[in-house]
């Protein structure tokens, strides 16, 4: 007999940056900075990440857009590579993300993309732990614990290898 089940997520809201405490305010500061250098010529949707790592180190990175499509890279990933590379055995504790429209201004709510979120999740899986997740908007910040909230079923090594944790 089938079941039908359900999954909810449940995420904190803030409406103001000045919400938030100078650490998150400064992370996000530096989300929008690393968007301000992104390239993105074809889509002119320019999007930063910075990630605090636990060292309190902060590293950015932007999209890179390329004129073959799937060759562009996300600004979530390209941070998390940066900080992979160079600060191997530093953990990354918060995430933010943000974008910046034509005018400079700050853009609408997003989120990462599918690919992103496989990427975080599989970092989350090497520290065993989570990492938090600010994605400000225009209007609105939202403040999640993990990728469990925006990837509740997850491809990661357990469903390789379930003997491993």
């Amino acid at each position: 007999m089938s079941e039908i089940k359900n999954i909810s997520i449940s995420f904190r809201e803030f409406h103001n940056q000045n919400e938030l405490g100078a650490e998150d305010q400064e992370l996000i500061e530096a989300s929008v900075e690393a968007a301000r250098s992104a390239y993105a010529p074809y889509s002119l949707f320019r999007v930063g990440a910075a990630i605090r790592l636990e060292s309190g180190r902060i590293v950015r990175g932007a999209n890179v857009e390329n004129a073959a499509f799937p060759s562009g890279i996300c600004a979530e990933r390209t941070a998390l590579a940066a900080a992979i590379t160079n600060y191997p055995d530093d953990r990354p504790v918060t995430l933010a993300i943000s974008a910046i429209s034509v005018d400079g201004s700050p853009a609408e709510q997003l989120t990462p993309c599918g690919n992103c979120r496989q990427v975080i999740a599989e970092e989350e899986s090497r520290w065993s732990r989570q990492i938090r997740i600010l994605l400000a908007g225009k209007n609105k910040i939202l403040e999640l614990d993990g990728i469990g909230q925006l990837l509740p079923l997850q491809f990661n090594r357990s469903s390789l290898r379930p003997d491993r944790p």
